[in-house]
């Protein structure tokens, strides 16, 4: 499942790399998921949501290009974000010291989403993806 989907009932935002844009790119992830019946997923969907986001509007922005954000409810009761970028950076899994104040975004996805990766995409840059299977979220103790 690595790919962009092409599902017709996909919600598309794009926003500036401002960071600002994480926390109002959470408050409509929230409300989809409450649409969607989806409340379950929201503290783990909106972290990776904030963690790709953050990611994408550092390290992978590109001037003059918007970040895209995808949302797409799987049935039955699981859920898709993708964060489209014009970068072709690939985030890289690190290994943070204990005192790091960085480096645990992508740990923190892999916990939390039942599967997560980075794909190709058509035209510049790449999506990196995190979904979960069913409403209940993956801990980290699993």
């Amino acid at each position: 499942m690595g790919d962009t989907s092409d599902d017709s009932d996909a919600v598309v935002l794009r926003w500036s790399r401002h960071p600002r844009c994480v926390a109002l790119a959470r408050q409509e992830l929230r409300a989809l998921l409450r649409k969607w019946e989806l409340s379950t997923l929201e503290d783990a969907a909106t972290l990776v949501l904030s963690e790709l986001l953050t990611n994408a509007g550092r390290h992978a922005g590109t001037p003059g290009r918007e970040i895209e954000t995808r949302y797409l409810a799987r049935k039955p009761g699981g859920l898709r974000i993708e964060v489209h970028d014009a970068s072709e950076r690939h985030p890289v899994q690190r290994t943070p010291e204990p005192d790091a104040c960085e480096g645990r975004g992508l740990i923190l996805v892999a916990a939390l989403a039942d599967t997560w990766g980075i794909s190709n995409r058509t035209g510049p840059g790449k999506l990196v993806w995190a979904e979960w299977n069913s409403p209940t979220p993956a801990t980290a103790e699993e």
